[in-house]
């Protein structure tokens, strides 16, 4: 990112996370009970489906272009479903379930001063770090 681009990426952060707390996916209480198969609540799959509606065609258009609006278009060139993705997918899916955080509505939700919302940040930060420290070829 450039020393311009930066407001646009404010904007966009911003856009963001008024979308995320609009849509309640800042609130752990739903999203437990969207997971949750007793007191299942669908509002979420509203969300996720807007999402899904409005990036699809943009993603279709920037491949078909090759390349994203401002330089290169970076996407992943693994195709195949290994233990590391695995793994991953389980992480995250257990830590979603059990604090009702993802990462994206966690940091929006340090708004609010939520005790909840700091523990789970600080533990994503530890863990970011953590896999950065062993995911390196030398370690």
């Amino acid at each position: 990112m450039t020393g311009k681009d930066w407001p646009w990426a404010l904007l966009a952060g911003v856009f963001f996370g008024v979308g995320l707390t609009v849509s309640g996916m800042t609130d752990p209480h739903r999203v437990r009970a969207f997971l949750d198969v007793a007191r299942w609540d669908p509002t979420l799959v509203f969300v996720m489906g807007g999402a899904i509606l409005a990036h699809a065609p943009v993603v279709w258009l920037l491949r078909r272009r090759g390349r994203a609006l401002r330089g290169p278009l970076h996407l992943p060139a693994a195709r195949s479903v290994d233990a590391r993705l695995v793994g991953g997918a389980l992480l995250f899916g257990v830590g979603w379930g059990l604090s009702g955080y993802c990462p994206g509505p966690a940091v929006i939700s340090l708004l609010s001063l939520s005790g909840g919302a700091f523990l789970f940040v600080a533990a994503m930060l530890i863990g970011s770090r953590l896999a950065a420290r062993f995911d390196r070829p030398d370690a």
